[in-house]
This record gives structure tokens, sequence and C-alpha cells, in this order.
């Protein structure tokens, strides 16, 4: 990493803990805070003892998304390649989070907008504080919704909720995004970290292993018929009952005792 952090990773208990620190620029993204988060991201997928993945934001913001200051079309100058930028960096991103084998809790304490809106959804648990908001701004700008909020929106809100938080760009509120089925729950502001650090240490203590079984077969449901889930179930129920996990459950449930899973 350089000197500037513009990510930071803490890991406690199991859980690792990634907040984005460029509060100045409400965390909106430049080249180098990319980097960084990708080096951060790397730590959950590489190491068994990390088994939940929290990402939140510094300041008064979660996200902004891209940092137009790194994005400027002066007069006379080549325009950006914008479609390169997402190319190499968000749709890597949310491709990594989507198919990370544990559990992604997105605490957002404040604005989610653009690319930043879609990170906050690509999380498998969001949890909103009461003044959060998610905005769909490429409207404003000429722009598509990328990062996967094309695909998210209409996954979570619906077709018609979808359109309208894309063609308009509407600030949608915690409480609205809530109603809506985009996120899990809403919180007072000030109870946002312990929620979310109640509910991490306890899904770092839950089977790890089928957690990420869980998380590959809801996606696959977006795109496969009925006939094609159900034989994914079949093989991912297969891959589950010879876990360590899920040995340790039905010794535990026989046995009425606490399990002890190990996230194997």
């Amino acid at each position: 990493m350089t000197n500037q952090a513009m990510i930071l990773a803490t890991q406690e208990n199991g859980v690792l803990t990634i907040t984005l620190n460029r509060p100045d620029r409400l965390n909106s993204f430049n080249d180098e805070m990319h980097r960084q988060l990708s080096d951060a991201i790397k730590l959950a997928e590489r190491d068994e003892t990390i088994r939940c993945l929290v990402i939140t934001g510094a300041g008064r913001g979660f996200c902004a998304g891209q940092d137009l200051n790194d994005r400027n079309v002066s007069v006379g100058n080549e325009t950006p390649d914008l479609g390169f930028s997402v190319e190499t960096y968000y749709n890597p991103l949310i491709r990594r989070l989507t198919s990370l084998p544990k559990p992604i809790i997105c605490a957002v304490n404040g604005v989610a907008a653009g690319a930043g809106a879609a990170i906050a959804l690509a999380g498998d648990i969001v949890i909103a504080a009461k003044s959060a908001s998610f905005i769909q701004s490429f409207c404003r700008l000429g722009l598509v919704p990328d990062s996967g909020g094309s695909w998210f929106l209409p996954q979570l809100a619906g077709h018609a909720r979808a359109m309208g938080m894309a063609l308009l760009g509407d600030k949608i509120s915690a409480e609205q995004a809530l109603q809506w089925g985009m996120i899990w729950q809403v919180t007072e502001n000030e109870e946002l970290s312990d929620t979310v650090n109640q509910l991490a240490m306890h899904l770092a203590t839950q089977p790890t292993y089928g957690l990420g079984l869980i998380k590959k077969a809801i996606y696959a449901a977006a795109t496969n018929t009925l006939d094609e889930q159900l034989d994914l179930e079949r093989d991912l129920q297969r891959l589950g009952g010879r876990s360590e996990d899920y040995r340790e459950g039905v010794s535990a449930f026989l046995n009425k005792r606490e399990p002890q899973f190990k996230g194997r």
C-alpha cells in the first residue's frame, strides 16, 4: 500500500472489516483506491480464519462511486475510455464479492451513489443507517448503471422501480430501500456499528463453507430454469453433506449441545 491508506482493514474474531477511507471525497474511487481494496479483499479470499467480511465507509458517506476528478473531460482533451475502467476495476470487484464463499455485510453509513450503490447491494446482507440513501446518479451524466447496478436493481426492487431509479436518479432513503426489498435492515445512526458487529461475529461462528454454497445457489437462481436449479441444489447439497461442519451440526443436534463450527 502507499503512504495514504485509502482502505483500512482490521481483523478480529474471524471478521475482516474493510473501511473505504477517502472521507473528504465521500469515499469515491480513484485507481489507487481500487488497488488497495483489491489487496484487502485478498485477505478475505486467502485467509481461512476470516469467516465474515464487513464493508463500510469512513465519515458521512458509504461511497459516492467514481471520483469524477479522475475522469474529467476537458475541451480539447481525449475522452476517457470508461469501459476500460469498468472492465479493469469495477467488474472484477463485483465478481470477487459475489463469488466470495463467505458472507459479506455492507454497513451503509451514509450516501451510496453510482457504483457505490452497486457495491453496497453486492453485499449478502445490507444494513443501512437511517440517514443512508441510495442514488443511481448515472443518468445525470449520460451514463449507464454499472458495477452490476443494472442487474441488482431489477433483481432486488423489480423492473418498474429499477427503471424509475435509473432514469430519474432520485434519492432513495434507507427506509424506502427496505420497503422495496433492496436491503435487509435499517438501524438508528448510532446503532449501525454495534448491530453490524454483532451480526458479523455471529456469522463468523457459523458453517462458512455451507454459507458459501448458499450464496452460489441464490445467485445462480437468477438465470437458471427450475430444472437447472434443482440439479444445482442436488450438487451443492452433496458437497455440503461432505463438510466437517455438517458432521458437527448433526452431532451437536443429536447430543443437544451448541455446535462448534470450523468453517469447512
